[in-house]
């Protein structure tokens, strides 16, 4: 039973710790409810009531946007979008490619003309040309 209270006191220590880091982090004017100072002595003097009650209504508000990130308040946050997923960089990577592409084409097209001509000069015996 002891240890039971041991592991209850240490969850309501860190849930207080998280709390307490949350809400200094906290911008002020996205703080919900109270002031911040407020906050901050009730989650010191109530541990466990005053964490849960941070996290239900003082944390600021995190809302889902279209972009695929947070708006926090008024501030909207991107999260860090893997290359293969974000569509500017695809296009960056189409259209540098297409450039390279073309350039390649065009040698590939430069080198068959010329061997093509050299091919009929040999047919034709015609070698002095160059």
């Amino acid at each position: 039973m002891a240890r039971l209270y041991v592991l209850l006191f240490l969850v309501q220590i860190v849930l207080a710790v998280l709390a307490l880091i949350s809400c200094l982090s906290a911008e002020e004017d996205e703080i919900r409810a109270l002031p911040r100072l407020v906050w901050v002595l009730i989650i010191l003097f109530f541990p466990l009531v005053g964490s849960i009650a941070w996290f239900l209504a003082g944390r600021p508000a995190r809302e889902r946007t279209a972009g695929g990130g947070w708006r926090v308040g008024g501030h909207e946050t991107r999260r860090p979008v893997a290359p293969d997923d974000d569509p500017e960089f695809l296009k960056s990577l189409d259209a540098g490619k297409s450039s390279q592409d073309r350039e390649l084409f065009e040698q590939w097209e430069q080198d068959l003309r010329r061997r093509e001509d050299e091919m009929r000069r040999r047919e034709t015996g015609d070698e002095s040309t160059p």
